[in-house]
């Protein structure tokens, strides 16, 4: 008896195990698709939000619906460029830096975000170089074939005074006509500036 009742037990608890993951199994397949609804209903209002700050006249009230698009959508980058023209606008460089910074936690492969903040940084009066120059460089670790990367770090080098550097970087940009002709151009002006050309 008691072994009969102890395979009874095995077997209901098979059984419910088994209901258990064809209940969850249910239940991941419903939910899967409102989660990415409300990601697309999310994206959505964030998306109007932009849409609706880019037509007002109202600079301070449009400066509040891009930032609430960013905390609505982080990975919209519409939001970020137009938050980032607005503070460059304004000269608002430590501006310009956090809200690329925003954007690096939810797209820290965006090269452009590391060339934003760089330039920021560059754009400080006086320069700020040394906190410029980690994020040129890591929009060179992920672009190697990015010229305006290249140009920045020769650029930075060069006034660090670290010529071997400077070189390798702005030949680099200065091979590249083709593809970056501004540049290219630029890089050539600098290597003439060094004595290198």
């Amino acid at each position: 008896m008691p072994r009969f009742h102890v395979a009874g037990v095995a077997n209901s608890m098979r059984i419910r195990t088994k209901l258990s993951q064809i209940s969850l199994a249910i239940l991941l397949a419903t939910c899967v698709p409102a989660i990415a609804g409300a990601d697309d209903a999310s994206a959505a209002k964030a998306r109007s939000l932009v849409d609706a700050a880019i037509n007002m006249t109202d600079s301070q009230q449009a400066v509040k619906l891009l930032w609430q698009a960013t905390d609505i959508d982080p990975t919209l980058e519409d939001s970020y460029i137009y938050l980032g023209l607005f503070y460059n606008s304004r000269s608002q460089f430590d501006q310009v830096v956090a809200v690329y910074k925003k954007l690096l936690k939810y797209e820290p492969n965006s090269v452009s975000a590391y060339l934003d903040i760089g330039e920021a940084y560059m754009s400080f009066t006086p320069p700020k170089a040394s906190d410029a120059l980690p994020y040129y460089q890591k929009a060179y670790q992920l672009d190697s074939t990015s010229s305006f990367a290249a140009l920045r770090i020769g650029e930075i080098y060069a006034q660090l005074g670290n010529r071997d550097q400077a070189l390798h970087y702005l030949n680099q940009a200065a091979a590249d006509s083709a593809k970056s002709p501004a540049a290219a151009a630029e890089a050539r002006k600098v290597l003439g500036d060094i004595g290198a050309m």
